[in-house]
């Protein structure tokens, strides 16, 4: 492996969502993961958040297990665990048993709720971390329910993003003071953090809790998604005046209705009328007219078509292993950038003994 993080050695307790991107966004870029599997666990390589690592399924329940795992910890740089809290402690691998076997482990944990408060040990997902934010509740459009933006702000944007984060930042800080310490990455914490800005516009008074009635949640004309004459959708963020003004002059809206740009008392009569105007042409018309211009203007594109738009293509923002189209990894660097990303895989014992220092007869190497 390649880039910033090669030499960074993690142990990672395979989980659901959240933990396994950190640990391929860390892995990424360039860190040396283990990951540790439940028994029958089946490691395919066309699974793409399991990337560019080595796993090998242990019991942990079974007498000696997880204690076989602590060589491995006391040479590892980091640690990621998304389990419920107190699920490590009671295998015997809580923070206090591996710190002091490591102290200078940074031990990262993911959760939904934290590791203390009164929701900390009941279930959840990502709508649900992200319900009690703020989040949820600002999603969607004017008068109609609040809409789940897929898993994306708690589980990844607010999850796993930040727990990488804070792994990083703890990292650091070993260099300063020698000492590794526990992240508590909880979902509800990250998409609540990810809400800074709304809620200081909240607090100015720049935005109200009327979902799909303000500047960037749909409400503005100009901030937007459209349906074109072939059914297919184009968005529109000209938020800027100059911007604006370009989108007008392309699109041909010489209306005077349209020069209060920012009277938001005009906005929903404004989008039934841009509306009309974006359904004359097709998707792909509209982008020969707007796009690469700054009127802030892009097609919306599916799963299918993405990878494919020559913007994506001429960055290898997408790459094809083992037959699976999936994103590259990001951001990226120049001094130490990453290989290309290498297909999930199963540890072999060789490679357990002389990497991690394991003896795992109960570890099932299972073929990708």
């Amino acid at each position: 492996m390649t880039g910033p993080l090669h030499g960074i050695k993690i142990v990672e307790f395979a989980g659901l969502g959240p933990a396994p991107f950190c640990a391929m966004m860390l892995a990424d870029m360039g860190a040396e993961v283990l990951r540790v599997a439940r028994p029958g666990s089946t490691t395919r390589s066309t699974d793409v958040n399991c990337r560019n690592r080595a796993t090998v399924n242990i019991n942990l329940r079974a007498p000696g297990s997880a204690e076989a795992l602590l060589p491995a910890i006391a040479g590892a740089d980091a640690l990621i665990e998304g389990f419920r809290p107190g699920v490590m402690e009671s295998l015997g691998l809580g923070p206090d048993t591996c710190l002091a076997l490591n102290p200078r482990l940074v031990y990262g944990r993911m959760t939904g709720w934290g590791q203390d408060g009164p929701l900390h040990k009941a279930a959840g997902h990502d709508i649900n971390y992200i319900a009690i934010s703020g989040a949820l509740h600002a999603i969607g459009n004017a008068g109609e329910k609040p809409v789940p933006p897929m898993n994306l702000v708690g589980d990844y944007g607010g999850g796993a993003m930040m727990l990488a984060t804070g792994m990083l930042a703890a990292l650091l800080e070993v260099r300063n003071s020698g000492r590794g310490q526990v992240v508590d990455a909880a979902m509800t914490d990250g998409a609540a953090l990810l809400c800074a800005s709304m809620y200081a516009a909240h607090g100015a008074g720049r935005v109200s809790n009327l979902r799909g009635e303000n500047l960037v949640d749909g409400g503005a004309h100009f901030y937007d998604t459209y349906a074109c004459a072939d059914g297919k959708y184009i968005s529109i963020g000209a938020i800027e005046p100059q911007f604006y003004a370009l989108l007008r002059e392309r699109c041909g809206i010489d209306d005077p209705l349209f020069d209060a740009q920012m009277d938001a008392a005009r906005w929903p009569l404004l989008k039934l009328r841009m509306a009309d105007v974006f359904l004359t042409r097709t998707r792909d018309e509209w982008c020969l007219l707007l796009e690469g211009t700054d009127a802030c203007f892009a097609p919306v594109l599916d799963w299918d078509e993405a990878p494919a738009h020559p913007h994506n293509r001429a960055r290898g923002t997408f790459v094809e292993i083992d037959g699976v189209v999936q994103p590259a990894p990001a951001p990226r660097f120049s001094l130490t950038p990453q290989a290309t990303p290498q297909p999930a895989r199963a540890a072999g014992p060789e490679e357990l003994l002389q990497r991690w220092g394991l003896v795992l007869p109960e570890a099932e190497a299972v073929s990708p």
